[in-house]
Order: structure tokens, then C-alpha cells, then sequence
């Protein structure tokens, strides 16, 4: 429902109003079966309906707050272009190059952005990399909401309900756009513009080094190269994107942004603890829920004779000759001989990687690979038999390992609404394929459990998860180490405190926009400015 006061606003935030009935409609007729009316209190009861009580608005849109006037523009920019270049290599896939890195980029209706072909310095690394699927089951128990469970890719499509991503808002900088084009249920052609953008940002010091003998520092930043699609799933909207930097190190990010799935509460029930959620506003309840993400490596690092396996940090016994003083320890390689599940450990820093054992490293002749850093969560809470469970088949697992099979592409398997679950990775894993001198395929699992917050709502600031693929005795040396430095002639930064006489007064050697600034750092400013900045 729309905010009753204001009922012309086509944008106001309906979630503040839920109503407590839940339409069933037969998908294939269009005809209504029944009307469910919900639980509003703290149990599975459900109340006669009765007249709506009047709650206020809480609304996300620009024109109904009181915005802050004291944010100064921020510009990036790039006078001389953008440090990639992208090439058609079909009708609609495109291929990228930057900075020793190039790979392919494709786009379709299930997974939305898929990478193919990365390599960097000519070295094979992945031959496809892509988001398999997400799982989103919710916590209440009480009929109707024990159904509620999105597969956001699944059911809907990471490509239909990818955003038209506009210059300035979504993407900041020099952009490029990358659109594509689905079908609709008739196989007809449905133009989907913009749905991929791809710029550079900085991310910080990439590495640094002062020599203390002589004071003299190098310092090198750590550009990025970003492939962001953002999708709109109802209220949710999800983050992706793939990210590359100078030192070898592939990325992939999900923001978690958008609107709460929210439900009523009986409004005297406000100020009352929930089980099954978090009073968010008076009379509607955010209720607990989780995000599973599964993403898809099928690697070729340096070529397709791969195997996974994990190390771990094992502390040595003490010994009166070898480890007296019970400092000791060392790393334990554990490979993985069969397809199956397998979880991260904290305790023993457990690190799953992918090696190529047929090259070896020049500098200490170990096995080239690729290792996973990974975020840790808790694995999915509905039980085993629960169709949340059965259905959900990547969530109950950090890692899993499969030998490949052409068309196993989607962790959840190929139809999702309404599966009864063995027919996607859990199952593959069962089967217990041998690995080595294989092929293997890893699905790398991560999410988060969403205990919402009163400032989750309207809407969510954006929580961030990121899985790393980093390079582990694949170059000889820091891959970075070619990086020209950080110089302020070339990035233009300007300083804010003035260089004075240490009294508080300012040089007036150099003023850019307003800002103090002193000597050669005013000349080198003023130069930036005078050409447009870097």
C-alpha cells in the first residue's frame, strides 16, 4: 500500500504499509485460489481482519528528506582516457585489455555478466568465471511465510533484472558501457542496454616501502579495473562485479542494497521483541533471513591439468631438540582426491587453492596456482529435510569441488521454482568423481545471516563480500613491481594545510579552488590545474 496521505506518489516506499493478506494465484490460469491471511502477533494465530490503523510514511526518495548542502563535489577524472581498451570478438561479447590482464565478457538471461578466457601476461588463469546462483531463505516458520525463499538467479534471471546503469549515478569516472540482448517468454528479442559498466578506480596503496636508513619512500597505488552489473530483484538490489588490479588479484564483490522484505505487526506489538524478525517501523516487522551466493570457477591456471587442495597451519608439538620453546609451526597440503563439500576452518586458517602440479614456480619449483580467500559464514539453518535445505544445495557448504560435466552450470540446478532439490551441486559432489588428472570445477559459497536493523529501512546501506583469487607462487616476483610510483605531479592531489612559518600563517605560493597551499606543492597544484588534473 501506498502512503494513504500521499497515494499520487508512484515511488513512495509501499514496504512501510504491508498488508496482511497474501494473495495465491494459479501461474498457469491467472485465477485467484484463495486469499491467505497472515500471522500478526508473536505466534502462529491469525486475527479476523480488522480496519487499518494510521502509521506515518518512511520514504527513501530524495524529495521527502532534508538533504545535507555541505558534500562538495567529488570528480574523478581522467584527461588523457581510460587505461583499457575493449574490442568486439562476436555480435554481442566484447574483449577487455588492461594492464597485462585480457579476458571476454559475455552476458545472458540466468547469470547476467560471465568472464571468459582470463589471462594475465599471456598466462592462462580462468577459462570461465560467473555467479551460479542465490538462495535467500527467510526464518518465520508460521504458514504462509515458511515458503518464502528467493533463487534470485534461479527464478528470475541475473540478466532480465539487470539495471540500466546511468553516467554519474551508477559508475563513476571515464565508463564504458557493455549492453546486451535477451528474450522474452515468446523468444522475442529484448534490447538490454547499459547493463554492464566497466571503469577504473583507485583502492588505496597497493604496496610501500620506506627505506629507514635513508628516509626515502616508493609508494605504488593500486588501480582497479571494475566490470559492475547491478540487478533489482523486487526490493532488493544486489551489487556485482569483477574486479582486477596490477598485482595478479581477481575480485568478486556482491553488495547486499535496496528495500527489506517486510511483513506486518500487530502496531501495539511495536516496541515488543520479535522472534522471527526486527521491528523496523511501527507495525512492520524485518524478519531474519539469509544471503547465499555461489560463484563458479572453472579454472585453467596455466593450463587445464588443475587440482584443488587446502593448506593449513598446524602447530608443532614441543621438542627439546627441535622446538624447545613451543614457537613452532608448519604447514600442512591436503588434496582433495573426490568431488565433495568442504568448509573453511578459522582455527587452522584453512586456505583452499588450485594448482597446476605439472608447472613449477623458477625461483623454488612449486606447483603454479591460485589461491581462494573467502569470507566466513554460517552455513544455511533450516534442517536437512526442509525444501529450504533440499533446494538450497550451495548453501550448506563453503567450498565444493566437482569434476566438470558439460551443462553443470547452476549450483542450485537448472530449474530452481519449485525443485525438490538433488539436481544441482550437492548431488554432482555425491558422486564422488575421482579429480586428479581431471578437470575440476570449484563453487566457491559466501553470504551473510541478515539480522535487520532499524537502519536497514527504509533503505539498506550497502553490506559488501568479497571472495579474492590471488596469485601463489605463479610469478617469480611481486607482479606489481612495474607500477610507476605514486607522484603527485601525475594524480594532482592538493593539501589543505598551508606550509606557514609554523605560527599558523600560510604561504601564498599557490591557491587552487580556495585551498592554501605552500611552495613547490602550490606551483606542482596549480600546474595540475592549469592542464586538467590526472
Amino acid at each position: 500500500m501506498r502512503d494513504p496521505q500521499n497515494p499520487s506518489e508512484a515511488d513512495s516506499c509501499h514496504y512501510a504499509f504491508p498488508l496482511p493478506i497474501s494473495p495465491v494465484v494459479d501461474p498457469n490460469t491467472l485465477e485467484l485460489i484463495r486469499i491467505d491471511i497472515l500471522p500478526t502477533g508473536l505466534d502462529e494465530k491469525v486475527k479476523p481482519l480488522a480496519p487499518w490503523q494510521a502509521v506515518g510514511p518512511n520514504e527513501y526518495i530524495p524529495e521527502a528528506q532534508v538533504l545535507r548542502t555541505d558534500l562538495k563535489p567529488l570528480h574523478v577524472v581522467q584527461p588523457q582516457g581510460a587505461s583499457f581498451t575493449v574490442e568486439n570478438f562476436s555480435e554481442l561479447g566484447r574483449l577487455i585489455r588492461w594492464q597485462k590482464w585480457d579476458f571476454k565478457v559475455g552476458f545472458n538471461q540466468r547469470e547476467g555478466m560471465v568472464l571468459y578466457d582470463v589471462h594475465y601476461d599471456n598466462q592462462p588463469l580462468f577459462y570461465r568465471l560467473s555467479l551460479s546462483d542465490m538462495s535467500i531463505p527467510y526464518a518465520d516458520p508460521r504458514h504462509p511465510f515458511h515458503r518464502k525463499a528467493a533463487f534470485d538467479l534461479g527464478d528470475a534471471g541475473a540478466g532480465i533484472m539487470a539495471n540500466n546503469l546511468q553516467l554519474g549515478c551508477d559508475c563513476l569516472g571515464s565508463i564504458y558501457y557493455i549492453s546486451g540482448v535477451l528474450s522474452d517468454s515468446n523468444g522475442n528479442p529484448v534490447s538490454m542496454p547499459n547493463v554492464i559498466c566497466v571503469h577504473e578506480q583507485d583502492a588505496g596503496i597497493l604496496w610501500k616501502h620506506t627505506n629507514y636508513r635513508t628516509n626515502r619512500a616508493v609508494v605504488v597505488r593500486n588501480r582497479e579495473l571494475v566490470l559492475q552489473t547491478i540487478l533489482t530483484v523486487s526490493n532488493y538490489e544486489y551489487v556485482l562485479s569483477f574486479i582486477f588490479n596490477t598485482a595478479g588479484d581477481v575480485v568478486y564483490e556482491a553488495r547486499a542494497t535496496g528495500i527489506l522484505s517486510t511483513q506486518p505487526l500487530d502496531l501495539e506489538l511495536t516496541h515488543t521483541p520479535h522472534p522471527f524478525g526486527t521491528v523496523v517501523h511501527p507495525g512492520v516487522l524485518g524478519g531474519f533471513h539469509q544471503h547465499f551466493f555461489s560463484l563458479r570457477i572453472d579454472p585453467m591456471i596455466a593450463g587445464h591439468s588443475n587440482t584443488v587442495l587446502y593448506d593449513e597451519a598446524i602447530p608443532l608439538p614441543r621438542d627439546p631438540v627441535l622446538n624447545p620453546h613451543g614457537v613452532g609451526y608448519t604447514i600442512r597440503h591436503t588434496p582433495l582426491t573426490h568431488s565433495g563439500g568442504y568448509d573453511l576452518n578459522p582455527a587452522t586458517n584453512r586456505t583452499f587453492k588450485i594448482i597446476n602440479p605439472s608447472v613449477h614456480n623458477p625461483v623454488n619449483s612449486s606447483p603454479v596456482g591460485y589461491k581462494l580467500l573467502i569470507p566466513p559464514m554460517q552455513g544455511i539453518l533450516a534442517d536437512k529435510e526442509s525444501f529450504h535445505n533440499r533446494r538450497a544445495e550451495f548453501a550448506d557448504r563453503s567450498i565444493y569441488v566437482t569434476r566438470y560435466v558439460d551443462g553443470e552450470l547452476y549450483a542450485g540446478g537448472v530449474y530452481t521454482n519449485q525443485s525438490r532439490g538433488g539436481q544441482g551441486v550437492r548431488g554432482w559432489a555425491e558422486r564422488r568423481d575421482i579429480l586428479a588428472g581431471g578437470d575440476p570445477v570449484v563453487w566457491v559459497q559466501f553470504g551473510i545471516n541478515h539480522v535487520p536493523r532499524v537502519e536497514d529501512f527504509p533503505v539498506m546501506p550497502a553490506e559488501t563480500l568479497r571472495v579474492m583469487m590471488r596469485p601463489v607462487n605463479f610469478f617469480e616476483r611481486n607482479p606489481a613491481i612495474d607500477v610507476p610510483p605514486s607522484r603527485q605531479e601525475v594524480n594532482c592531489s592538493v593539501g589543505l594545510n598551508g606550509k606557514g612559518n609554523g605560527k599558523g600563517e600560510d604561504d601564498m605560493a599557490g591557491r587552487v579552488g580556495g585551498l592554501v597551499l605552500g611552495g613547490e606543492e602550490g606551483r606542482l597544484s596549480a600546474a595540475c590545474a592549469s592542464h586538467g588534473g590526472a
